[in-house]
């Protein structure tokens, strides 16, 4: 029964107080426990959500950058092949 106390006491201390009388009934702290308990979850289960959507989100930027990237150097690739393809062939004009 002390040990029912103690634990009655605790959940006293981490539910919000209600807008009841100022002395609550067992049944009242668990019914506001149980309340308070569902609010939880459902910002809980918000979070989740929101994050889960920043994830997608985050994965959908991520390949539009990496498909706004890939252009840019390709075009480097083929610029270097030309630079080095230029130079090369000088060279080899001289020669003959």
């Amino acid at each position: 029964r002390a040990q029912l106390r103690c634990c009655l006491e605790r959940l006293k201390q981490q539910v919000p107080l209600g807008v009841g009388p100022a002395r609550s009934t067992t049944l009242s702290l668990l019914h506001r426990a149980r309340l308070h308990i569902q609010r939880l979850e459902e910002q809980e289960l918000r979070a989740r959500r929101a994050k889960d959507r920043l994830r997608d989100r985050q994965r959908s930027l991520q390949r539009r950058l990496e498909k706004l990237l890939l252009p840019a150097d390709g075009e480097r690739a083929r610029a270097d092949s030309l630079d080095s393809s230029q130079l090369s062939e000088p060279s080899e004009e001289g020669k003959e």
